[in-house]
């Protein structure tokens, strides 16, 4: 293993982007051209060996992938549990396989087939037709303990979980017409609206009780709830279940997918894609929130809208919630945000990634980035990300010490805040979260995948293992369903002009959203 300098991170950057030809113009490979000859084998090398381990994750006879493997694909180290998302994923990674010919038409069609059969039989909330967060992928079982030590699990159906499973189901309706009216039967059940609560907002005013807000969606519901908080009810008018207490508040992160299916199935009002926070608004009742935001309050569609950023290192982010990549950046694998809303979206993506590329090259002075929730190589799972381009105060960290940043917010007496940090430890980087940015700066994503693989033992015969803490060398020797289909689909879409994204964002999705997202103005700014 040998640390990088910045610098030498730089040169090596340089190098390894005119060895592969990458396009220079920013919405990337995938969009405006085909990859160049030697852009497009490093590709498809990192395509066939990702797609194995989503192969090797699944089972032959339920088609139900685990959530996880070790890092030799052996069968015997497949977890016991799996999720909806997990499922979604292998869905759309066998369609990505097929469309770019790692496997033949048949193989996916009877893979697909035989993953379809198993959801149709999984046990759900009849009522809402949505799935429960854990199955056992051998035999389709919910989960009511846990495999790995038996302690009880609560059945719980998340609404992310369940649209990253709706995403799988979409795109195999549209991609396989053998299979179109078997996962469209699946489909059509799945409710969002069970998760909408039309009341929930933040007003300009809050004394003002008149002006309407969009609404926001809860985490999820049990059907028995688990001790601590919950809250019964139900927004569909039937038995009551018990909603989470938290709704998810934050506009640019991974449940808008959730918010998305919903308003293109007329499950929810398109109000709604203005009923999160951009950020929240610049008064000491938010003083909690990462910094103080700077912007202007607009409306739309009824709904008055902070249009608020964070900023930094001299640029102004619409940010996450807790400054991963993966909350801005799986949702335009399957809907083009950027083009969509060229003045919002457009301008944010590229602006994040730049932030998460800096912090680790000249912030950090990493020498690698791209943080985002991954294995911990030291053990377990965990949230990383760049505490700065979150809007939580505490923030997800980029290493293992857990280094954040107390930043002042002004005109509160409660946050003075401290210096920002000046040295970081044992940074995680996880690869995912380059191939996320792929389409937005393409000449650091792949050199910065050059060298992990390069300095590390971090490329195994399914891909890029999961994490790597790059100052000690420890790697997460393993593959993670979740992550694997995020790099598929990312390399799917630069492949194949945006097969992914073409299945999955025409018809309603395109019709209702696209001039919600036409219409909206970020405050967002480069340097």
């Amino acid at each position: 293993m040998r640390v990088r300098s910045p610098l030498a991170a730089a040169a090596t950057a340089v190098a390894a982007t005119a060895l592969l030809a990458v396009p220079t113009t920013t919405p990337a490979i995938a969009q405006d051209r085909t990859p160049g000859t030697s852009t497009r084998a490093v590709l498809e090398g990192y395509l066939a060996d990702s797609w194995d381990s989503m192969a090797a994750m699944t089972d032959e006879t339920t088609g139900l992938p685990a959530d996880n493997i070790g890092g030799d694909l052996d069968a015997a180290t497949r977890s016991g549990y799996t999720s909806p998302t997990n499922i979604g994923a292998y869905l759309w990674s066998t369609v990505v396989a097929r469309d770019t010919r790692l496997i033949s038409r048949r193989e996916a069609t009877e893979r697909a087939r035989t993953t379809l059969r198993s959801v149709a039989g999984l046990e759900k909330h009849e009522p809402s037709g949505m799935f429960y967060n854990w199955y056992d992928p051998a035999t389709g079982a919910k989960l009511t303990t846990w495999p790995e030590n038996g302690d009880p699990v609560h059945p719980f159906a998340s609404s992310v979980d369940n649209a990253w499973l709706a995403t799988g189901l979409l795109v195999t309706e549209r991609a396989i017409p053998q299979l179109a009216r078997q996962a469209r039967a699946i489909r059509a059940r799945m409710d969002f609206g069970y998760y909408y609560n039309p009341a929930e907002g933040v007003r300009k005013d809050p004394a003002d009780t008149t002006t309407p807000v969009g609404g926001q969606i809860r985490g999820g519901f049990w059907v028995d709830p688990p001790p601590g908080c919950s809250v019964a009810g139900n927004y569909r008018g039937g038995e009551d279940v018990y909603y989470t207490c938290h709704h998810y508040g934050a506009f640019n992160t991974e449940p808008r997918m959730a918010s998305y299916l919903g308003i293109a199935a007329g499950q929810i009002p398109q109000r709604h894609y203005f009923g999160t926070m951009r950020t929240f608004p610049p008064t000491c009742d938010w003083s909690w929130t990462e910094t103080k935001p700077t912007g202007v309050w607009r409306r739309y569609q009824g709904v008055d809208v902070f249009e608020g950023t964070l900023p930094y290192r001299g640029t102004k982010v619409v940010p996450t919630w807790g400054g991963s990549m993966f909350e801005a950046l799986m949702v335009p694998l399957f809907v083009p945000e950027e083009r969509w809303g060229p003045r919002s979206w457009g301008v944010n993506h590229p602006l994040y990634v730049q932030g998460q590329v800096e912090h680790g090259l000249e912030e950090a002075g990493y020498g690698y980035w791209g943080f985002s929730p991954s294995n911990d190589p030291a053990g377990g799972y965990r949230e990383y990300g760049v505490d700065p381009l979150g809007m939580d105060g505490p923030g997800y960290t980029s290493d293992q010490e857990r280094t954040d940043w107390d930043q002042p917010y002004e005109g509160c007496p409660d946050r003075a805040g401290e210096p920002a940090p000046t040295t970081y430890g044992d940074g995680v980087v996880t690869p995912h979260a380059s191939f996320l940015a792929l389409r937005y700066a393409p000449r650091e994503a792949l050199a910065n995948l050059a060298n992990l693989r390069e300095d590390f033992d971090a490329y195994g015969h399914g891909g890029f293992y999961d994490a790597v803490a790059v100052r000690s060398g420890t790697v997460s020797r393993e593959y993670l369903a979740l992550d694997q289909g995020m790099v598929v689909a990312a390399l799917g879409n630069a492949l194949t002009r945006d097969s992914l994204r073409d299945y999955v964002s025409r018809g309603a999705m395109e019709w209702k959203l696209r001039p919600l997202m036409h219409e909206e103005v970020f405050t967002s700014e480069g340097r």
